[in-house]
């Protein structure tokens, strides 16, 4: 670390001594913005909800580009926000970078383990959570025939991706399952127009079911779907509403709790790894006024049974991550 870095350092940290009981805590939201109707709308949700619940404020910045991370990072860290949290994978590096130089801040990051005294990682079990609406596109689907539209091509995506294909193979052997994936840089989170171009061409090779996990990417896949009377899946926020009636379901992860977990804790945070998934209703999926029409009273039985299965470790759904495979496909 740098004689400055040293400097800046060692001030946020007497400042923050000095007036710890004011420490607000503070959110980064990834690239998309806030207002992205999946992954950052939910964390902004779990914030807005703390500080509605708690009368508090926080502070909050929206990306714009990759090269305002580190930045964003250690501005809200001098200026004394306690706990830092961030959404994204994307923040692990830089977040491993930055942390020491402010051991008195707590930061938390969502999606990222990052091992730092300093830092909690929360992650979830997503492949769960996938099964299950997996499940429910198997049995909603007439074709036969199911879609899976990814945002950014990395292995969290493809852990969405392949604990969906073998949630749908396990109900429909036959099944067939397409899958896209968007693209290979940041942009993919954001590109509601390839989302409508890859559903487009699912449905053109027989799907009539298109589960998207793609930030507002997806927001073009269920307007395609809608557009075309096919069901759609959503993920992350409950997207259910977009589209009454043909969003069939929306994969749900609560970053919202996360983030109002870590502002709760504030500068008492625990650092360290925490994993949420079925057992902790981490994951699961959104059942509302929007789709109880379409979503049967079978395919909720179905769901209940394999939700208790996993949990009680009964099925075991292969996780991507843990060695880049996927037993089906």
């Amino acid at each position: 670390m740098t004689f400055a870095r040293k400097l800046m350092a060692a001030t946020a940290g007497l400042a923050l001594t000095a007036g710890a009981a004011l420490a607000e805590p503070a959110i980064i939201f990834d690239l998309g913005g806030k207002f992205d109707k999946s992954f950052n709308e939910s964390a902004y949700t779990g914030a807005k909800k703390w500080a509605e619940e708690t009368g508090g404020t926080f502070k909050e910045i929206e990306m714009q580009s990759e090269a305002q991370r580190e930045q964003a990072l250690r501005r809200l860290a001098e200026d004394g926000a306690n706990p830092v949290v961030m959404t994204g994978f994307a923040f692990g590096t830089v977040l491993d970078e930055v942390a020491p130089d402010y051991p008195d801040t707590k930061f938390a990051i969502i999606d990222m383990v990052v091992d730092q005294p300093n830092v909690k990682s929360v992650v979830f079990n997503e492949h769960e959570g996938s099964y299950l609406v997996g499940i429910m596109a198997a049995m909603a689907s007439e074709s036969g025939t199911v879609g899976f539209i990814g945002g950014m091509d990395i292995p969290l995506i493809r852990k969405f991706a392949c604990g969906y294909a073998q949630g749908v193979k396990a109900t429909n052997p036959d099944a067939t399952v397409i899958q896209n994936m968007t693209g290979t840089t940041p942009s993919a989170w954001n590109d509601p127009v390839k989302g409508t171009e890859l559903t487009r061409a699912q449905i053109s090779q027989g799907a009539d079911v298109v589960y998207a996990a793609a930030g507002g990417t997806g927001v073009g896949v269920l307007q395609a779907a809608a557009d075309e009377g096919i069901y759609s899946i959503g993920v992350d926020s409950n997207q259910n509403h977009l589209h009454p009636g043909s969003v069939l379901t929306s994969m749900l992860k609560r970053v919202d709790v996360a983030v109002m977990k870590a502002f709760s804790e504030g500068a008492d945070l625990t650092p360290g790894i925490t994993v949420l998934g079925l057992a902790d209703d981490g994951v699961g999926f959104a059942m509302d006024e929007n789709n109880k029409d379409i979503v049967t009273p079978e395919m909720i039985a179905a769901t209940d049974e394999a939700k208790a299965k996993i949990i009680s470790g009964e099925i075991a759904v292969h996780d991507y991550m843990s060695d880049n495979t996927c037993p089906v496909e």
